[in-house]
């Protein structure tokens, strides 16, 4: 997995897009959406596929990671910032690509997950300058 997000990651810099929100951003999430679709939606299964689409514009990368599992209502996972699910593993994958993501959306079926990541803005002249 840390060779197929490596290759998205060298990839998006070929085209310019780089800094901080790719470093971390883009590459946890890319990561979880990648083990939640090999662990939950495809069951571990070594005859299942996970597909992923890169699309890069000009001013953001949006990625689909897709399974062939038989889906999951998202809105049922419970939300792990809870004083009661603190202790609970499940959604902690899901809550930090909400986190760090700038769009996030799962298909009706629940197999197929959209991210968006937009560029980050050049940093501007510094306060006072002239």
């Amino acid at each position: 997995m840390e060779a197929a997000v490596g290759y998205l990651v060298d990839r998006c810099r070929a085209f310019s897009f780089h800094g901080h929100r790719l470093d971390l951003n883009f590459r946890v999430s890319i990561t979880e959406a990648l083990a939640n679709a090999v662990v939950y939606g495809n069951g571990n299964d070594p005859d299942r596929t996970v597909l992923v689409d890169v699309t890069l514009e000009s001013e953001r990368v949006v990625i689909v990671v897709s399974d062939e599992g038989e889906g999951f209502d998202p809105s049922q996972i419970p939300d792990p910032t809870l004083p009661e699910n603190l202790q609970r593993s499940g959604g902690r994958g899901l809550f930090l690509i909400r986190s760090l993501m700038d769009e996030m959306q799962y298909n009706d079926r629940g197999n197929s997950l959209s991210m968006v990541l937009r560029r980050e803005s050049p940093p501007g002249p510094a306060k006072g300058a002239n």
